[in-house]
């Protein structure tokens, strides 16, 4: 099993930083602005052939009583609580603080190992810059840059001194990542909390909350499963903080990273046209959907039954996606949410027979023949496979370029029924066959080359007529 290292410490002393060292990666969010992670935040590490699990935590105030804050200290303390180990950043250009007291006191009651890192090191006196945080009682300082990574090396090492480097594994089951994505405040983190069965990210009644892409690895019914919470995606024009800007390109990219995509709607507010972007912006990226009407528990049936209707007309492009009306509060309708995440991927990554695609094309032609355009009608001849995630049906077949993008629509249902591909977006490509003699001009298309034996005939004009002279001309036979 690896160890599990959790970063800690105050707000703004480059934990982030650290955690995109460890994992080599540019997952956290950085910026020098305090409190910008509020979740934990998972990532794998490698040192050696020694694997590691690393938690960046949010700006730790141990004595925050409510608000942001206070949930933030929760998440916190519940990641020391799990941790095999703790690094404790600090700042080494401002020194050290009450509330770095604050955290290290915490932390001497934690029984954990506990390593302390002085961060933003480079260019100083080693000796200097930690001579101060041996105050805080929690062993010898470590110099270091995250930002450099001088020094991060030997305080990983230190950390995963106690643990023996482990021996070959199978190969790991394939883990399906399932991305949470709506507008602000429609309940994903609380989705999130009620299939874990604890409270993992924060869910707060504020909208934008949730900052950063946040992964959640979990088993259930002995599948491996990544749950991505994302921020809310709300319209350009109403984004003006930097880190909101940040937090938008985050999801667009976790949407990117996804298998399924869980597109969560408020039953309680009208849908609008940023669902419809978002659903959009899924669809275009080619991902599996699910889409799940959150808040649903207390609506009487006038109400749901006007909200399907909007739904009808404002999502009428998602009519592949299975739609689940759920209240993540109560943990209602959940179970059947993931059943269609199973299904939906299970269809974006079918294997599709090119002798029954030939087949289900030829019927479907037969049934009903693509329209003339013009002087041409299209003819479709045989069908495969082209990709997978999402699924590419390549016809080819000449004239394809004036298929009408009704009878594509019409093709797209009839293979999405026989094969029954439901919950995945589906594209059909068409490859029309080239003509070889295209490039030649019509005059060398036509003209015939004479063979070099071959003698021109005669022009004639109708029947011969006899010559009367012909007889007299003709030399007499010797007798």
């Amino acid at each position: 099993m690896k160890p599990s290292i959790v970063i800690v410490g105050r707000p703004n002393v480059g934990k982030s930083t650290l955690f995109n060292r460890l994992t080599k990666t540019r997952d956290a969010l950085v910026a020098d602005i305090p409190g910008l992670t509020r979740d934990r935040h998972y990532g794998h590490g490698k040192l050696g052939s020694k694997p590691y699990l690393v938690v960046d935590t949010g700006g730790f105030e141990p004595l925050a009583k409510d608000g942001i804050m206070h949930e933030m200290a929760r998440q916190t303390e519940q990641a020391i609580a799990e941790a095999d180990a703790i690094i404790f950043v600090v700042d080494g250009r401002t020194g050290i603080t009450a509330l770095d007291k604050d955290i290290a006191n915490k932390l001497r009651k934690a029984a954990r190992p506990v390593f302390v890192a002085v961060n933003k090191a480079e260019g100083m006196n080693q000796g200097i810059v930690i001579a101060d945080f041996h105050e805080l009682g929690l062993g010898e300082p470590c110099a270091i840059s995250a930002t450099h990574g001088e020094g991060v090396r030997g305080v990983i090492e230190l950390a995963l001194e106690p643990y023996p480097e482990p021996e070959e594994n199978d190969s790991e089951n394939d883990v399906l990542k399932v991305a949470i994505v709506g507008r602000p405040n429609v309940g994903k983190s609380t989705m999130i909390n009620a299939v874990l069965g604890e409270e993992r990210v924060i869910a707060f009644d504020q909208p934008g909350t949730t900052r950063d892409a946040i992964y959640v690895d979990f088993e259930r019914a002995g599948k491996h499963y990544t749950l991505i919470d994302t921020a809310g995606l709300r319209r350009k024009g109403k984004v003006f903080e930097t880190v909101e800007k940040f937090s938008v390109i985050k999801t667009l990219q976790s949407i990117e990273d996804a298998h399924v995509v869980i597109l969560v709607l408020d039953a309680q507010q009208d849908i609008s046209d940023q669902d419809a972007h978002i659903a959009g912006f899924v669809v275009e990226s080619g991902r599996a959907l699910v889409v799940a009407v959150n808040k649903w528990d207390g609506l009487d049936p006038y109400v749901r039954d006007q909200l399907k209707g909007d739904l009808e007309a404002k999502l009428k492009f998602l009519d592949f996606a299975n739609f689940h009306y759920v209240s993540a509060l109560k943990g209602q309708g959940l179970e059947h949410v993931f059943r269609s995440v199973d299904a939906a991927y299970k269809a974006a990554t079918a294997n599709l027979s090119t002798p029954q695609l030939t087949r289900t094309l030829i019927d479907a032609v037969a049934k009903q023949s693509p329209p003339r355009n013009g002087i041409f009608r299209p003819k479709l001849r045989y069908a495969h496979q082209g990709g997978r995630n999402p699924p590419v049906i390549v016809i080819h077949g000449n004239a394809l370029d004036k298929v009408s993008d009704s009878y594509r629509r019409y093709l797209e249902h009839v293979f999405r029924e026989v094969f029954k591909l439901q919950g995945t977006p589906l594209r059909i490509q068409f490859n029309v066959s080239t003509n070889p003699f295209a490039d030649r001009k019509p005059a060398e298309q036509n003209r015939r080359r004479p063979k070099a034996e071959e003698k021109p005939k005669p022009k004639t004009r109708g029947p011969v007529k006899p010559d009367p002279g012909a007889a007299s001309k003709a030399k007499p036979r010797p007798r």
